[in-house]
């Protein structure tokens, strides 16, 4: 199935550690180049989302970012070492019975000390795990959104293959005619000096005008790669190369049509041709 790089994709999700929200952005590029953005808390997820990501997309410049708004269950939980607290009570009786002055030490004196008040981090494993999920979902809607619109660009395509293989048959139809008219002219132009010329070299040359003005070959070769595009846009997996290949193909096809050419008409329907292959090859630029 034939996809655009050119997509966007937003999924969001509110649990009791916050609100999570994935933002993808994706557009054309020769290559897959992923730019990540996580959350400083977040930041074990990048190997995972990079993996997720190749294994969705085939090519193109994609903006992965991660929004976490933390919920109130978020914080660091407080707690007293009370193994250590009771320590250092110990240690500050001895002291004070020691200069022979006893006072109750204030509470948050104590909490002062360092390593009495200790935080616990919270689990963010509900969090990453819920992230990948999400992502999960954010990355089917950037797939889809992709390949609506590839299939867009591909009826696009197929309707100038369409356009460009009526040319070359209009091409292919007065060319008969050209040729006449080609000889006719050039037998009007000789007949004043025909008597001087040799009637079977005369033959010969016009032989040879004719096989320089004949574009049979250039018009079979432009119904295979019309018929190469056709089968590409139907096939499966990044196809995106291959057309533009196609492309340049196509217009080197129309250029020698264009050189060859010796009637007006001709070169119109050329001219036609290499306009239906500049607006496919930039529609080719958006297909992954």
């Amino acid at each position: 199935m034939t996809k655009s790089m050119t997509a966007f994709a937003r999924a969001s999700a509110t649990m009791d550690a916050g609100e999570l929200t994935w933002e993808l952005r994706s557009v054309n590029h020769r290559y897959l180049e992923a730019s990540v953005r996580l959350p400083e808390g977040l930041r074990t997820l990048e190997p995972a989302v990079r993996e997720r990501l190749a294994s969705g997309l085939g090519r193109g410049k994609l903006d992965c970012t991660l929004r976490h708004v933390p919920g109130p269950s978020t914080g660091c939980n407080l707690h007293i070492n009370r193994h250590y607290l009771a320590q250092l009570l110990a240690v500050g009786g001895e002291v004070a019975e020691l200069i022979g002055h006893r006072a109750q030490p204030a509470p948050f004196e104590l909490l002062r000390w360092p390593g009495v008040l200790q935080e616990q981090p919270p689990d963010l494993e509900p969090i990453i795990q819920r992230s990948l999920d999400l992502l999960d979902q954010a990355l089917a809607s950037l797939v889809a959104t992709r390949e609506r619109e590839g299939a867009r660009l591909a009826g696009l395509i197929q309707e100038r293959c369409e356009r460009l293989a009526a040319c070359a048959a209009r091409i292919r139809q007065r060319m008969p005619q050209v040729m006449a008219e080609v000889r006719e002219r050039i037998h009007d132009r000789l007949q004043e000096v025909r008597a001087e010329l040799d009637p079977n070299r005369l033959e010969q040359e016009l032989a040879l005008l004719a096989q320089r003005l004949d574009v049979d070959e250039e018009l079979d070769r432009l119904a295979a790669h019309i018929d190469e595009v056709r089968s590409v846009l139907n096939g499966s997996g990044p196809v995106g190369r291959r057309l533009d290949f196609l492309m340049q193909e196509l217009n080197r096809e129309a250029n020698t049509l264009t050189s060859k050419s010796s009637d007006l008409e001709v070169t119109r329907m050329a001219v036609e041709m290499k306009v239906l292959i500049e607006q496919m090859r930039e529609q080719v630029q958006n297909i992954e």
